[in-house]
């Protein structure tokens, strides 16, 4: 018996746009829903799957790989994929395009004034006064998605209108919606 493969939704924007806060919300709805979905955060990859990744390029890009490895296992097997990760670089997220036949671009869209608003870990402050190098937004470019499937706008809506969005984009995309 074959397995439809799950989606893979990928959150990129910049550190505190609202990617993981957006993708924990919209997978309590797909739970719920009794939809089988997983959450791959960012910055927990990198403390247990990247762990000894620096911020360079290359080490970026690594992080990025594996990060795409996990999610094409867990697509297979009928699991929707939700990726929180900066994913700062257009060939970032081609290259997860290109190996994952169900992705799903969202750009979580936030001004970089509002982001460093809400940065509770004060990364931003960090950058601006060089204690942080290559930190995206500041140091290090964010390369904003050409053509991304679904954008968001954190700082304009509510969460739980941002999962709708999203909601309603999987429901066209194929029916998955119909138990939400």
């Amino acid at each position: 018996m074959s397995v439809k493969p799950g989606l893979v939704l990928w959150f990129t924007g910049l550190s505190g746009a609202g990617k993981t806060t957006t993708a924990r919300a919209l997978l309590e709805e797909l739970q719920k829903a009794g939809k089988a979905a997983e959450l791959l955060d960012g910055d927990e990859s990198r403390s247990v799957i990247s762990k000894g990744l620096g911020f360079s390029r290359e080490d970026r890009l690594e992080n990025i790989r594996r990060i795409i490895f996990i999610s094409k296992l867990l697509s297979r097997n009928g699991i929707d994929v939700l990726v929180s990760a900066i994913t700062p670089y257009r060939e970032m997220r081609d290259l997860a395009r290109s190996e994952s036949p169900e992705y799903v671009e969202i750009f979580v869209d936030c001004p970089l004034e509002e982001c460093e608003r809400r940065d509770v870990k004060g990364l931003y402050a960090k950058a601006r006064n060089a204690e942080i190098s290559h930190f995206t937004g500041i140091g290090d470019a964010y390369e904003t998605p050409e053509q991304p499937d679904i954008v968001i706008r954190t700082d304009k809506e509510e969460v739980e209108s941002n999962v709708g969005h999203i909601l309603d984009y999987m429901a066209r995309k194929g029916g998955r919606r119909s138990a939400v």
